[in-house]
């Protein structure tokens, strides 16, 4: 490493990149680890950057794969950036330099957005508080919806999670140089983020790129190639092409775009009158666009991975908002509170045999608030339990937690509240709008050294799930361990087994 007052210049394995000091620690925005895919390269695995010569300027973040951002899935500010080179990493280092000795932890960041939507480049994943203690933080692109995870007959499946193993390769080709340690990496994310590296943590062929996984959030793969195969054909035929390469790239990618919207469940019922429009299959079926069990890259779903014991030597948190998407129904309040909540919940799939047990335990909420949160403890609380409980039988070690602060803004412990503050972010942009205005900074600051302190050592400061007590940290003022903490969703796990 050579550097000036203002400019750290690093050695890459692909050539030189030039940062920016900032307060404590350096920045090296942009630094492309595979080829553009377009052309060519647009439906196939990535390709490793070629070597460039001389210095190459990693001051400004990287084009996205993110074209346009939806408000609906993430409340997160993640600016779309125009450009052809979309397959980026973003360094933030307190030490810019190789070390002596094995380096600084390492956290890779994966971002959420429900596989079609998201960006690096939020200001909330700036890794400064993660620097200023002693972490080199990593921040990655992959492809998003179809590009990222759509069938196409004659292209390999799930190239947005080889664009995560390839960026994974990179942190443990290049790390050591930016003062990180390659042996002791922790990936991360946030809902689909999360589910990504729970994706990981089940896949065999990664398991040598980190050693350490938190998840946020974050719902587990599913989605069977059989699945992916009819919405790939459906896509294709709407657009008028044939379902391979030469057919899809024919198409341009606004028209690949809006195709895309016709087929996922993303963002289904948005602007219908009927507010449940698109629940019922969105629980029954989750995301239609995400990691595809291929038996191949992806031998198994991510739970059935989990009891086969596949990354149980690493240690994983995981955890969700109490009340993730109960603002979904929020507008919707006044027209479904005059209707019997138990009828509501039957139309949108919930067994009968659920709907007693599951009313009786939310008597306090009316029918809008309720039907959130089933969708809340369906999609996210209730598999955290389940995963925990997979886990603990193979004896891999797990530690659970719940983030219960109520947003004065949004009136509950939603959907993204957790993320600034495990970044200890809370003076970063647009936070008032989730969090409400003075958000507790003690809270970030006990979520943010937990995740420091398991990053570092795999200890997080409570115990794990397998002890007698099946230990939950409670994020909230205070914060609190409590006892079996997700024990309210045990009742859904034989509906979430049996899917």
């Amino acid at each position: 490493m050579t550097t000036t007052a203002q400019n750290p210049v690093v050695a890459t394995t692909a050539g030189a990149v030039r940062g920016l000091w900032r307060d404590g620690s350096a920045a090296f925005l942009g630094i492309p680890f595979a080829e553009p895919p377009v052309g060519d390269l647009r439906f196939r695995a990535p390709v490793a950057h070629q070597p460039w010569e001389g210095v190459r300027d990693a001051l400004d973040y990287g084009a996205t794969p993110q074209r346009k951002a939806l408000a609906e899935v993430t409340l997160i500010p993640e600016p779309s950036i125009a450009g052809e080179s979309t397959l980026n990493v973003n360094v933030f280092t307190p030490s810019p330099e190789a070390a002596d000795g094995p380096g600084l932890p390492v956290l890779v960041w994966i971002h959420g957005g429900g596989y079609v939507a998201g960006s690096p480049a939020s200001p909330w994943y700036d890794g400064a508080a993660f620097n200023r203690d002693g972490v080199v933080t990593v921040s990655v692109s992959y492809r998003l919806g179809f590009d990222g995870f759509g069938w196409i007959e004659d292209a390999p499946t799930n190239r947005g999670v080889l664009d995560w193993k390839l960026a994974l390769q990179w942190v443990q080709d290049n790390i050591a140089a930016f003062g990180g340690d390659p042996s002791r990496v922790t990936i991360s994310g946030q809902s689909a983020g999360g589910g990504s590296v729970l994706t990981l943590l089940g896949m065999p062929s990664a398991q040598q790129l980190f050693n350490r996984v938190i998840s946020l959030s974050g719902p587990p793969s599913n989605v069977t190639l059989e699945q992916s195969e009819a919405l790939g054909r459906k896509l294709a035929d709407l657009g008028g092409v044939a379902p391979t390469v030469a057919g899809l790239s024919s198409l341009t990618e606004a028209e690949v775009l809006a195709l895309q919207g016709q087929v996922s469940s993303i963002g289904a019922g948005e602007g219908d009158a009927n507010p449940l429009a698109g629940l019922k299959s969105m629980l029954s079926e989750g995301l239609a666009l995400g990691p595809v069990v291929d038996g191949d890259l992806i031998p198994f779903g991510t739970v059935e991975a989990l009891a086969r014991g596949i990354g149980s030597d690493k240690e994983l948190i995981m955890g969700s908002t109490d009340n993730e998407f109960s603002m979904m129904m929020a507008g919707a309040g006044e027209q479904m509170d005059a209707i019997p909540a138990a009828g509501v919940l039957a139309s949108v799939g919930v067994p009968d045999a659920v709907i007693g047990g599951y009313l009786a335990a939310h008597a306090d909420l009316g029918t809008a608030a309720v039907v959130g949160q089933y969708v809340t403890d369906f999609m996210f609380r209730a598999p955290a339990l389940h995963m925990a409980e997979v886990r603990a039988a193979v004896s891999a070690p797990t530690w659970l937690y719940r983030f219960a602060w109520k947003s004065t803004s949004m009136g509950g412990a939603v959907h993204c509240l957790d993320v600034p503050f495990m970044f200890d972010c809370l003076g970063s942009e647009h936070i008032a709008a989730l969090a409400g205005p003075n958000p507790p900074q003690e809270l970030a600051d006990e979520l943010h050294a937990s995740s420091v302190s398991f990053i570092a050592t795999g200890n997080p400061g409570w115990r794990s799930w397998d002890d007698a007590e099946k230990s939950v940290r409670v994020y909230d003022l205070p914060t609190i361990v409590v006892a079996d903490g997700y024990g309210d969703t045990r009742a859904l796990l034989p509906v979430r087994v049996a899917q």
